[in-house]
C-alpha cells in the first residue's frame, strides 16, 4: 500500500507522543515499586528498634550506654542489619556497633538532631557501603531518653532500581510499537480507506463514470459525507445544466435555468437589494421529538424566487408559522438561509392567533378568495376581519421598512392577495423603492369585485406599486376595468398603465410555470426510474388496465365533485370500462378551520363513496380517494404512471397541476384534460379543453383520452412540453424581474 507524505510525520508524531506518555507512566511505576521496597526495610528497622527499646531504655537512663553495646551487636547480627547507633538525648553521647565508618556515625547524629522526636529515614552511600538509616525514639515512662538509628543495607534497593527501569523501558518500547502499529492499522481502515474511496468516487464523477448516488463511509465521516454528496449534487446539476445550455445553443434555443436566472438577476438588479414579502415562509422550523427540524414547503414560488435572492443577497420577509421559528432567529427576528449554504436573509413577522384568524382565514380566505374565484361560493366580509387584515399589512410594512433602512433604491416584490394594502404603505414611506406585486389568483370582472365593501382601499393599496402582475391578460383587463370604474384615475389601455395621484402603475401578465427537469439531466436518478402502473395500483389495492389522476387541495374552486360526476357519467356511457378504469384522486386537506372547507371535505368523501358503491367490484373501485398531503416524488409517481390527468378547475389563475403533469411526462405520453376556466388552458392548447360543469363533455373527454392514437398522444404531449420547458418558472421570475428593473425610479 502506498504511504502518503503525511504518514511518516504522523507516525513520528504518534511515536513521540506515546513514548512521552509511556515514559511518565513508567517513571511513576518505578517510583512506586522502589517506595514499596523502602517501606519494607523501614518496617524491619522499626521492628528491630522496638525489640531493642526495653533493654536500651534503662541503660541510657542510668548512664550505662556502653553496657548496651553487646545487646546492639547481638541484635544487629540476628536481624541482618548493617549496624545500629544509639544517641543519648541529654549529652549526645553515641554508642554504635563496630565497623561503622565515622562519617556514617556523624550523618546519623545529624539525622537524630533533625528528627526532633519524629521518625526520619535517610540513605548514605560511600564506597561499597550503601545503607538506609531509620531513626526510632527510645522512651521510658513517656519521657524520651535517646534515639536508636538502625542501619540497613540499601544495595538491594539500588540494584532493584535499575532492574525496574530496565523492565519499564522494555515495556515502553513494546507498548509504543504496539500502539503505533495498531493506530496505523486503524487509521488505514477507518480513515485512509474511506478517504481513498471518496477520492475514487469523486474522480469517477469528475470523469463521468457511472457511480452510485450515495457514498458508503463510516459514521465518523457522516457530516463530511453529507457535504461531499451536496457538493457532488451541485456538480451534477451544474454539469447537466451546462450540457442542456450547450444543446439549446446548438439548436438556437434559449432555456431558462436557475443559474441563468441568477446571472440575469445580477445584470438587471446590479447591486440593488431585493426584498420579497409573502405570507408563507420558504423554511419552517418545527420542534419534533426534542429536536428542531427544518421543513421546506413544496412551493413553486420558492423555486422561482430563491435564485434571485441568492444572487443579490436579498431578504425574504414572511409570517413565522413554525412552532420553533422563534428559537432560531436572532434578536432582530432574522436568520440566514438555506442552512447548508446561507446566501440570503429570512426575516420573520409574528402574528397573534387572533390576528392570523382574522387576516388569513377570515378576510383573505373567506373574503378575497371566493370573491376572486367565481365558483358560486358567497364571500364573507366582516369588519373585524378587515381590521385584522389592515393590522397584518401594517405589521409587515413596519418589518419591510426596517429591512429597507440604509438601502438606496431597493426593489420590493410583494406576493399575492394577502398584502393588497402593502404596496401603498411601502411607497408612501419610501418613494425611492421600486415595488411590484404579483396577484397569484384570478381578478374577476368589475361587477363581481364591487361586492367587496373595501374595494377602493384594496385598489388604492395595489396602485401604490410600480408594477402589478397577473397570470393572464384577461385578469389584467379585469383589473384595469375595475380601477377605471371604482377610482378616480387615468387608465391607458394602450400601455396598460394607471396614473393615480401622480404615480404610474404598469399592469402586465406573467404566466407562472414549473421547473421542467430533463430526463438524465437535471432530474435526480430516482426521478428517472419508470413508474409501472400495475405496481402503483397494486399498492392501492386495485387492479385496472387504465389509470387517471387528479391532484388538488380540497377547495371548492377545483371542481373535484364535478370531476367525480364526469367519471360516473363516463362509466354509464361506456360500461366496458367498468372494472378496467380507475381514477386516483390525491386530495390534500386545506384550510380545515373554515367551515366551508370542512363541509366540502365531507362532501367529496361522500360522493366518492357513493360512486364506488354503485360500480365497485371485489378487486376494483373507480375512485381511489387519498385525503392527505403527498410529497413531490410521490405525486410524480402518479403523474408518470397515469394514462390521463384530469384538471377541472371551476376558476383558477393558472393551475400548476396541469403544467406539473406535462413536466413529469418526459416519455411524451399521457393526455391532459383541462378546464377552460384554468389560466393554463390559454397556453396548453393541446390538452383536451373541457367545461367542467358539462358532465357529458367530461365523460366524452375521458373516452377520447383513453382511445386516442399513440401518435396523436405523443405529438400533443411533445408540443405542450416544449411550451412548459420554454416558459418555465425561471423565465417567469426573470421576466418579472426584468419588467420591474425596466420601469426605473420615478423622477
Amino acid at each position: 500500500m502506498t504511504i502518503s507524505p503525511l504518514t511518516p510525520r504522523l507516525v513520528a508524531a504518534l511515536a513521540l507522543g506515546v513514548t512521552l506518555v509511556s515514559f511518565v507512566t513508567a517513571r511513576r511505576d518505578v517510583s512506586m515499586r522502589l517506595d514499596e521496597l523502602k517501606r519494607t526495610e523501614v518496617d524491619r528497622a522499626n521492628v528491630q528498634a522496638a525489640q531493642l527499646e526495653p533493654d536500651l531504655a534503662p541503660l541510657i537512663d542510668d548512664g550505662e550506654m556502653a553496657a548496651g553495646r553487646a545487646k546492639l551487636e547481638r541484635s544487629v547480627s540476628q536481624s541482618g542489619a548493617v549496624g545500629a547507633i544509639v544517641v543519648d538525648v541529654k549529652d549526645s553521647r553515641v554508642v554504635s556497633t563496630p565497623g561503622l565508618p565515622p562519617a556514617l556515625i556523624d550523618r546519623a547524629k545529624a539525622l537524630v538532631q533533625d528528627s526532633q522526636g519524629h521518625q526520619q529515614t535517610a540513605t548514605w552511600r560511600q564506597g561499597p557501603l550503601d545503607v538506609l538509616m531509620v531513626t526510632h525514639t527510645i522512651s521510658r515512662a513517656g519521657a524520651p531518653l535517646g534515639t536508636v538509628v538502625i542501619v540497613r543495607d540499601a544495595a538491594g534497593i539500588t540494584a532493584a532500581r535499575w532492574a525496574f527501569w530496565e523492565d519499564a523501558l522494555i515495556g515502553t518500547i513494546v507498548q509504543v510499537i504496539a500502539i503505533v502499529v495498531l493506530t496505523i492499522v486503524l487509521v488505514r481502515w477507518s480513515l485512509t480507506a474511506p478517504v481513498a474511496r471518496t477520492a475514487r468516487w469523486m474522480r469517477d464523477l469528475r470523469v463521468g463514470a457511472p457511480v452510485q448516488r450515495s457514498l458508503p463511509v463510516a459514521d465518523l465521516f457522516k457530516p463530511l459525507t453529507q457535504e461531499v454528496v451536496r457538493l457532488v449534487s451541485s456538480l451534477e446539476v451544474a454539469r447537466a445544466s451546462a450540457r442542456e445550455e450547450a444543446r439549446l445553443r446548438d439548436a438556437h434555443e434559449s432555456h431558462w435555468t436557475a443559474e441563468r436566472l441568477r446571472v440575469h438577476a445580477r445584470s438587471k438588479l446590479g447591486r440593488r437589494p431585493l426584498f420579497v414579502i409573502s405570507n408563507r415562509e420558504p423554511y419552517i422550523h418545527m420542534r419534533k421529538n426534542g429536536s428542531i427540524e427544518t421543513l421546506v414547503p413544496a412551493s413553486g414560488l420558492v423555486t422561482a424566487i430563491e435564485p434571485i435572492l441568492r444572487a443579490c443577497d436579498g431578504t425574504w420577509i414572511a409570517h413565522g408559522s413554525g412552532n420553533a421559528d422563534r428559537e432560531v432567529v436572532d434578536t432582530h427576528d432574522r436568520l440566514r438561509v438555506p442552512q447548508d449554504q446561507p446566501e440570503y436573509t429570512l426575516r420573520r413577522v409574528w402574528l397573534t392567533p387572533e390576528e392570523e384568524e382574522g387576516y388569513y382565514y377570515g378576510f383573505s380566505n373567506e373574503g378575497l378568495w371566493p370573491l376572486c374565484h367565481i365558483a358560486h361560493t358567497r364571500p364573507v366580509f366582516r369588519a373585524s376581519d378587515w381590521a385584522a387584515y389592515q393590522l397584518a399589512n401594517e405589521k409587515f410594512a413596519q418589518a419591510v421598512l426596517q429591512e429597507l433602512d440604509g438601502t438606496e433604491s431597493p426593489i420590493v416584490l410583494v406576493q399575492d392577495y394577502h398584502f393588497a394594502l402593502l404596496p401603498r404603505l411601502i411607497k408612501d414611506a419610501r418613494p425611492d423603492a421600486q415595488v411590484a406585486v404579483f396577484w397569484h389568483i384570478p381578478w374577476p370582472n368589475s361587477e363581481a369585485f364591487g361586492i367587496c365593501p373595501w374595494q377602493t382601499d384594496l385598489l388604492d393599496g395595489l396602485l401604490g406599486a410600480d408594477l402589478v402582475g397577473f397570470h393572464t391578460q384577461a385578469h389584467c383587463n379585469n383589473f384595469l376595468e375595475t380601477v377605471d370604474r371604482a377610482l378616480e384615475s387615468k387608465v391607458d389601455w394602450e400601455q396598460f398603465t394607471v396614473r393615480r395621484r401622480g404615480h404610474v402603475t404598469s399592469v402586465q401578465p406573467f404566466p407562472i410555470s414549473v421547473d421542467v427537469r430533463e430526463p438524465g439531466g437535471l432530474a435526480p436518478p430516482e426521478m428517472a426510474q419508470p413508474y409501472r402502473r400495475t405496481e402503483l395500483l397494486a399498492s392501492l389495492g386495485v387492479t385496472a388496465a387504465y389509470l387517471g389522476v387528479g391532484v388538488d387541495r380540497i377547495d371548492y374552486t377545483k371542481g373535484i365533485i364535478e370531476r367525480f360526476h364526469g367519471i360516473e357519467r363516463f362509466l354509464e356511457r361506456w360500461p366496458e370500462y367498468v372494472g378496467h378504469f380507475a381514477f386516483a384522486q390525491i386530495a390534500a386537506p386545506s384550510r380545515s378551520r373554515i367551515q366551508r372547507y370542512k363541509d366540502l371535505e365531507t362532501a367529496v368523501a361522500a360522493e366518492a363513496d357513493r360512486i364506488n358503491q354503485r360500480f365497485a367490484t371485489a378487486a376494483w373501485r373507480p375512485i381511489i380517494l387519498s385525503r392527505r398531503h403527498h410529497g413531490h416524488e410521490e405525486i410524480t409517481r402518479y403523474y408518470r404512471a397515469a394514462d390521463l390527468c384530469l384538471v377541472t378547475s371551476l376558476h383558477d389563475g393558472m393551475n400548476l397541476v396541469a403544467k406539473e403533469f406535462v413536466a413529469a411526462r418526459d416519455d411524451s405520453d399521457g393526455v391532459l384534460i383541462l378546464s377552460r376556466f384554468a389560466g393554463a388552458s390559454g397556453e396548453l392548447r393541446d390538452a383536451l379543453i373541457v367545461n367542467p360543469y358539462d358532465t357529458d363533455e367530461l365523460a366524452a373527454a375521458l373516452h377520447r383520452a383513453l382511445t386516442m392514437p399513440d401518435t396523436e398522444r405523443e405529438a400533443r404531449m411533445g408540443r405542450m412540453r416544449r411550451i412548459v420547458r420554454e416558459n418555465n418558472i425561471y423565465r417567469w421570475a426573470g421576466m418579472l424581474t426584468a419588467a420591474l428593473a425596466a420601469i426605473g425610479p420615478e423622477p
